[in-house]
Protein backbone atom coordinates (compact mmCIF):
# COMPACT_ATOMS: atom_id res chain seq x y z
CA UNK A 1 0.00 0.00 0.00
CA UNK A 2 2.45 2.87 -0.79
CA UNK A 3 0.27 5.48 -2.56
CA UNK A 4 0.92 9.00 -1.61
CA UNK A 5 -1.83 10.55 -3.43
CA UNK A 6 -5.56 9.41 -3.04
CA UNK A 7 -8.08 11.21 -5.00
CA UNK A 8 -11.68 10.80 -4.25
CA UNK A 9 -14.66 13.39 -6.41
CA UNK A 10 -13.95 16.42 -4.82
CA UNK A 11 -10.41 15.73 -2.95
CA UNK A 12 -6.71 15.30 -3.07
CA UNK A 13 -5.53 13.51 -0.67
CA UNK A 14 -1.80 13.82 -0.62
CA UNK A 15 1.35 12.43 1.74
CA UNK A 16 2.31 15.36 3.73
CA UNK A 17 5.08 17.11 3.54
CA UNK A 18 7.45 19.82 5.83
CA UNK A 19 5.25 22.40 3.99
CA UNK A 20 2.00 21.12 5.65
CA UNK A 21 3.67 21.67 9.18
CA UNK A 22 1.57 24.96 9.76
CA UNK A 23 -1.51 23.65 8.34
CA UNK A 24 -0.86 20.49 11.25
CA UNK A 25 -0.09 23.26 13.71
CA UNK A 26 -3.49 25.30 12.69
CA UNK A 27 -5.84 22.38 13.07
CA UNK A 28 -4.16 20.86 15.91
CA UNK A 29 -4.34 23.98 18.07
CA UNK A 30 -7.79 24.37 17.46
CA UNK A 31 -9.76 23.75 20.48
CA UNK A 32 -12.60 22.82 19.31
CA UNK A 33 -11.08 20.36 16.76
CA UNK A 34 -9.35 18.40 19.44
CA UNK A 35 -12.72 19.06 21.77
CA UNK A 36 -12.94 14.91 22.39
CA UNK A 37 -9.60 14.43 22.46
CA UNK A 38 -7.49 17.39 24.77
CA UNK A 39 -4.51 15.43 24.53
CA UNK A 40 -3.61 16.23 20.59
CA UNK A 41 -3.70 19.81 20.99
CA UNK A 42 -0.81 21.05 20.02
CA UNK A 43 0.53 24.55 21.08
CA UNK A 44 4.27 25.54 19.19
CA UNK A 45 5.35 25.12 15.56
CA UNK A 46 7.58 22.56 17.32
CA UNK A 47 4.96 20.56 18.51
CA UNK A 48 3.49 20.14 15.21
CA UNK A 49 7.28 19.76 13.33
CA UNK A 50 7.59 16.85 16.02
CA UNK A 51 4.08 15.28 14.90
CA UNK A 52 4.90 15.79 11.37
CA UNK A 53 7.81 13.49 11.51
CA UNK A 54 6.06 10.94 13.23
CA UNK A 55 3.88 11.13 10.83
CA UNK A 56 6.85 11.20 7.88
CA UNK A 57 8.65 8.11 9.69
CA UNK A 58 5.05 5.53 9.60
CA UNK A 59 5.37 6.63 5.45
CA UNK A 60 8.83 5.87 5.68
CA UNK A 61 8.50 2.43 7.10
CA UNK A 62 4.84 1.20 5.72
CA UNK A 63 4.03 2.89 2.46
CA UNK A 64 0.80 4.57 4.14
CA UNK A 65 -0.21 6.64 6.77
CA UNK A 66 -2.12 10.04 7.41
CA UNK A 67 -2.57 12.03 4.27
CA UNK A 68 -3.77 16.15 4.41
CA UNK A 69 -7.04 16.47 2.80
CA UNK A 70 -7.56 19.74 0.37
CA UNK A 71 -10.09 20.03 -2.33
CA UNK A 72 -9.14 19.30 -5.85
CA UNK A 73 -7.27 22.38 -7.07
CA UNK A 74 -6.48 24.13 -3.88
CA UNK A 75 -3.60 23.83 -1.57
CA UNK A 76 -6.03 24.95 1.35
CA UNK A 77 -5.38 21.93 3.93
CA UNK A 78 -9.28 21.07 5.17
CA UNK A 79 -7.87 18.56 7.51
CA UNK A 80 -5.96 15.47 7.93
CA UNK A 81 -7.16 11.08 7.41
CA UNK A 82 -5.36 7.91 7.21
CA UNK A 83 -4.09 4.60 9.37
CA UNK A 84 -1.50 3.98 11.38
CA UNK A 85 -0.53 0.39 12.71
CA UNK A 86 -1.46 0.16 16.08
CA UNK A 87 -0.77 -3.63 15.88
CA UNK A 88 0.55 -6.45 13.48
CA UNK A 89 -2.19 -6.63 11.27
CA UNK A 90 -4.42 -3.72 13.05
CA UNK A 91 -4.47 -0.12 11.38
CA UNK A 92 -6.31 2.78 13.21
CA UNK A 93 -8.30 5.02 11.07
CA UNK A 94 -7.83 8.97 11.62
CA UNK A 95 -9.70 12.17 11.09
CA UNK A 96 -9.33 15.69 12.24
CA UNK A 97 -10.55 18.59 9.92
CA UNK A 98 -10.72 22.44 10.87
CA UNK A 99 -14.08 23.12 12.20
CA UNK A 100 -15.17 25.65 9.10
CA UNK A 101 -15.15 22.53 7.15
CA UNK A 102 -17.18 20.51 9.28
CA UNK A 103 -20.97 19.34 8.38
CA UNK A 104 -19.69 19.32 4.27
CA UNK A 105 -19.52 15.47 4.06
CA UNK A 106 -15.31 15.97 3.30
CA UNK A 107 -14.87 13.67 6.58
CA UNK A 108 -16.82 10.94 5.02
CA UNK A 109 -15.46 11.03 1.75
CA UNK A 110 -11.88 10.96 3.07
CA UNK A 111 -12.72 8.58 5.55
CA UNK A 112 -14.46 6.01 2.95
CA UNK A 113 -11.58 6.76 0.55
CA UNK A 114 -8.99 5.47 2.94
CA UNK A 115 -11.05 2.79 4.07
CA UNK A 116 -11.52 1.14 0.52
CA UNK A 117 -7.67 1.84 -0.14
CA UNK A 118 -6.65 -0.21 2.65
CA UNK A 119 -9.47 -2.86 2.40
CA UNK A 120 -8.21 -3.36 -1.27
CA UNK A 121 -4.13 -3.29 -0.25
CA UNK A 122 -4.23 -5.05 3.15
CA UNK A 123 -7.30 -6.91 3.13
CA UNK A 124 -5.95 -8.96 5.86
CA UNK A 125 -5.61 -6.38 7.80
CA UNK A 126 -8.78 -4.98 10.14
CA UNK A 127 -9.31 -1.24 10.49
CA UNK A 128 -11.05 0.40 13.44
CA UNK A 129 -11.70 4.05 14.82
CA UNK A 130 -11.34 4.89 18.32
CA UNK A 131 -14.15 7.50 19.07
CA UNK A 132 -15.17 9.17 21.81
CA UNK A 133 -19.10 8.31 23.12
CA UNK A 134 -20.12 11.80 22.80
CA UNK A 135 -18.51 12.35 19.33
CA UNK A 136 -22.17 11.77 17.63
CA UNK A 137 -19.98 13.05 14.04
CA UNK A 138 -16.90 11.29 14.30
CA UNK A 139 -19.20 8.75 15.22
CA UNK A 140 -21.43 8.90 12.15
CA UNK A 141 -18.58 9.27 9.75
CA UNK A 142 -16.84 5.77 10.71
CA UNK A 143 -20.39 3.88 10.16
CA UNK A 144 -20.69 5.86 6.91
CA UNK A 145 -16.85 4.62 5.95
CA UNK A 146 -18.19 0.98 6.18
CA UNK A 147 -17.21 0.55 10.58
CA UNK A 148 -19.38 -1.26 12.87
CA UNK A 149 -19.19 -0.39 16.49
CA UNK A 150 -17.80 -3.43 18.11
CA UNK A 151 -18.84 -2.71 22.33
CA UNK A 152 -16.64 -5.76 23.62
CA UNK A 153 -13.43 -3.77 22.40
CA UNK A 154 -14.37 -0.37 24.23
CA UNK A 155 -11.95 0.67 26.45
CA UNK A 156 -10.12 3.90 28.01
CA UNK A 157 -7.82 5.56 25.70
CA UNK A 158 -6.13 8.45 26.38
CA UNK A 159 -9.03 10.96 27.06
CA UNK A 160 -11.27 9.10 28.31
CA UNK A 161 -13.64 5.65 27.03
CA UNK A 162 -13.15 5.52 23.29
CA UNK A 163 -16.08 3.07 21.94
CA UNK A 164 -14.70 1.29 19.06
CA UNK A 165 -15.53 0.71 15.52
CA UNK A 166 -14.12 -2.18 13.08
CA UNK A 167 -14.38 -3.11 9.55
Amino acid sequence: MSDEELLTERLTLSRPTPTDIDAILAIHADPLACKHNPSDALVTREDATGLFYRWDAHWHANGFGYWVVRRRGSAVALGFCGLKYISERVLNLFYRFAPDYWGQGIATESATAVVRRATSRLPDHSVIARVRPDNVASQHVAIRAGLGRAEHLDGNGEDGLDWVYVL
